[in-house]
């Protein structure tokens, strides 16, 4: 069954963000910052990419979503972060809405006739080396249920937030439902919804979902950026300093090397 992902890395979209702009140019200057933009590239660097590099089923399409004004040289930076990736494609669209450019940009990628599954990723999250292999398992065993329905969710709660810096990882555990990191969906054939038509919190609104807390599938990165950090009532999160320990079960979960985050982040 093919699988898809889709990450959108600073795609100027109409719509899609809860901080607001004035017009497409307000938010291209807001998204390509420079001092944004180096975040966004450190935190894909040394949190998203290399669990998506050492998943245990490596056959996954990850589709990164950029916007054709892109600076040159952050596109060409984009471009060698993912050498190393080869499930990975860059795709470049002009502003759009969100919902309707994100559908499209998935729908292009698969086979319309054949079952699909999908999940969204931040640029600045994580999900756990097994994730494509423990969706596939999932949509096998509620092959029944897949049978009924046109489209089925899947969600697994439990994992930790964090927040890489020059002395490494700050995080705790937390089990969240619907957060959107390590949240999927499978995708009847011939139907052109995608995972993106939906608000992750609310597709348990549209479709029968399975939630899984039995270990953790995901880091769901926390930095001044976050979309969903900018308004005020957000409340700050206290992050403990991981130890040994942690940064060993960060290693082996989500390949995310302290080390590697240290000299990133230094």
């Amino acid at each position: 069954m093919q699988v898809i992902g889709l990450c959108r890395f600073s795609y100027p979209a109409e719509g899609g963000f809860q901080v607001e702009h004035d017009d497409i140019a307000a938010r291209e200057a807001y998204l390509y910052a420079p001092a944004r933009l180096e975040e966004r590239f450190r935190h894909f660097e040394a949190i998203c990419l290399p669990g998506l590099k050492a998943q245990t089923d490596p056959e996954f399409t990850f589709l990164v979503l950029v916007g054709t004004s892109l600076p040159p040289e952050a596109r060409q930076r984009l471009e060698a972060l993912l050498a190393g990736v080869p499930q990975a494609r860059i795709v470049a669209r002009p502003p759009r809405p969100h919902r309707a450019v994100c559908q499209e940009v998935i729908n292009e990628a698969r086979d319309m006739a054949l079952p699909c599954l999908q999940f969204r990723h931040d640029d600045d999250d994580a999900v756990a080396v097994d994730f494509v292999a423990n969706l596939r398992e999932a949509a096998r065993d509620v092959a029944s249920l897949r049978a009924k329905h046109r489209l089925v969710g899947f969600d697994w709660n439990r994992g930790y937030i964090a927040r890489p810096d020059a002395k490494g990882l700050c995080a705790k555990e937390t089990v969240t439902p619907y957060w959107g990191v390590a949240e999927a969906m499978a995708v009847a054939p011939g139907v052109r919804q995608s995972m993106m038509n939906f608000g992750h919190n609310k597709i348990m609104r549209f479709m029968p979902t399975v939630t899984f807390t039995d270990r953790p599938m995901y880091v769901r990165g926390h930095n001044a950026h976050n979309d969903s950090r900018q308004k005020s009532h957000v409340k700050p999160v206290a992050l403990p300093r991981l130890d040994r320990d942690g940064e060993a079960l960060f290693r082996e979960r989500f390949a995310i090397d302290a080390d590697q985050v240290r000299r990133i982040f230094a």
